[in-house]
């Protein structure tokens, strides 16, 4: 169906894809997997038309495919899901959907039989979305299956998915697994980028390693174990058992007092209470759209408090800054790194030092001081393993998503505070760099900071947390021990079956 002959792109010094060979059966799903920064989005990039190839030649079906950009891709049924969407805000789901594929009768635009058909195709794929919401309205999962229905829309059929999970839920994971392997029974093909080497297990038949831009091979899903599939990819043995040793915890840092946050007249958080002490990691476990997003939110001081108090460091940070909240011993790793943690245009080096711009060394007599600047953000770099193309003086947005997630982390940690909420931390992040920040919370909680950790990923919350807390319908529902509970307990109280929603 697919074959990618001596692809090779570069930026600057930088080699993103060094003479990749690749070749993709119809009707099959094939992962792409690699560290970040191995080239995986941008291999894909060329073959959606979004980059042109320095050199190497792309055929579909034998035929030799020029594809100088998107539009073309489409129309040689090429769709892709960007790991970072390609939604406008304010339209509406439907208006996402159709946008450069409009209908339109006597010169105005009309959307009936675009209704109609997106009506069947998301009852056929199971993919509920309300068509007259705008984007900025609906949650990430709700999204991603815009972007999901917008190739389908078009009739694609070789279909490429850049990590399609990083933001959903176990469910919503699994339900997603089903709808690819749909895809392929019906003769789609589908490429698939992903860092969890259970979902390829789950739904690929064949896997090609990519690390530091050149191909390392191709695989049999079947036949090859997770563990050799990640030593390919990270070059060593990747090692999830962390040993973590008991802590007592000690005075609480954060505490948060019936805290409330109505939307519309409708409480997206009810009523919480719960606190995080030194030498804990609290988990938060739920499925997207919960009321998460708005608790972190008004804990940080992006969302105004309605009701109750959040109360950092015996002081009532309620109505407070989110500078003040910084100075007073707080740091963010937020869910939506593009949109709260970065600054896309700012080179890395100003992005490593956003909460500390202010102080010494990084300024003096209200002036930037570049070298001390850049040999901060140098060290960091090295420290966490940041990989772009200009190093310190690389522009954000041209860095791998995976590599900005590092950047937050690098950042957020090495910064004077002794509480951390982490937001989803290693989103997009390869098995070899989620042990690495793992051990980076891990240790936060072993030097008796306080650790508020969410996310949408069960297993993370299971094997760092010394307690999880579960939230379902802007409530906490449920406290549990991660040693004395199983994940199917926990998924009960988190899709509502279990506990009183109403307590």
């Amino acid at each position: 169906m697919l074959e990618l002959k001596n692809i090779t792109k570069t930026f600057g010094t930088l080699v993103a894809n060094d003479h990749i060979n690749l070749k993709i059966e119809q009707g099959t799903i094939h992962a792409i997997l690699g560290e970040n920064g191995a080239g995986k989005s941008t291999l894909m990039s060329i073959l959606f038309g979004l980059y042109q190839p320095d050199e190497g030649e792309i055929y579909i079906n034998g035929k030799l495919a020029n594809i100088k950009d998107p539009n073309v891709a489409n129309k040689l049924g090429i769709g892709m899901v960007h790991q970072h969407f390609k939604l406008i805000d304010t339209f509406t789901t439907l208006e996402n959907i159709i946008l450069g594929a409009e209908d339109t009768k006597y010169g105005f635009l009309t959307t009936v039989e675009a209704r109609k058909k997106i009506t069947e195709l998301s009852k056929k794929y199971h993919l509920n979305i309300d068509l007259d919401k705008k984007i900025k309205d609906i949650t990430v999962a709700q999204q991603q299956r815009v972007e999901i229905m917008k190739m389908l829309y078009r009739d694609n059929d070789i279909l490429i998915f850049d990590e399609p999970t990083a933001v959903l839920s176990p469910q919503e994971i699994e339900e997603l697994m089903h709808i690819l392997l749909d895809f392929a029974k019906e003769g789609k093909t589908v490429i698939l980028i992903t860092h969890k080497l259970n979902e390829i297990k789950l739904a690929a038949s064949k896997c090609s390693v990519l690390k530091r831009g050149k191909m390392v091979g191709t695989v049999d899903v079947a036949t090859t174990s997770t563990d050799k599939m990640a030593e390919l990819m990270v070059g060593r043995q990747v090692d999830f058992n962390y040993n973590i040793k008991k802590m007592k915890p000690g005075n609480t840092i954060l505490e948060v007092k019936n805290l409330s946050v109505f939307k519309e007249n409708q409480a997206v958080v009810d009523n919480v209470s719960f606190n995080v002490r030194e030498g804990e990691i609290v988990g938060i476990a739920g499925i997207d759209g919960n009321g998460q997003t708005e608790l972190i939110e008004s804990i940080t001081g992006l969302l105004k408090v309605d009701q109750g108090n959040v109360i950092i460091n015996n002081k009532d940070m309620t109505h407070m800054t989110i500078r003040d909240r910084y100075e007073n011993g707080l740091s963010h790793i937020p869910e939506d790194r593009q949109k709260h943690g970065l600054i896309l245009d700012f080179p890395l080096s100003y992005n490593l030092i956003l909460q500390s711009y202010y102080k010494s060394p990084f300024q003096k007599h209200g002036f930037l001081q570049k070298p001390a600047i850049n040999e901060y953000a140098n060290k960091l770099i090295e420290t966490y393993d940041i990989r772009s193309a200009n190093g310190a003086a690389s522009v954000m947005r041209s860095i791998s998503g995976g590599n900005q997630q590092k950047a937050i982390i690098a950042r957020e940690v090495d910064k004077e505070h002794n509480l951390l909420i982490a937001v989803q931390p290693t989103r997009g992040l390869d098995v070899g760099a989620i042990e690495f920040i793992h051990r980076q919370i891990i240790e936060e909680r072993n030097h008796n900071r306080a650790v508020l950790l969410v996310t949408l990923e069960l297993d993370e919350v299971m094997d760092i947390s010394d307690r999880i807390l579960v939230i379902f319908k802007g409530k906490i529902v449920a406290e549990f021990d991660p040693k004395k509970v199983t994940m199917e307990e926990i998924g009960l109280y988190m899709t509502g079956l279990k506990g009183d929603s109403n307590a």
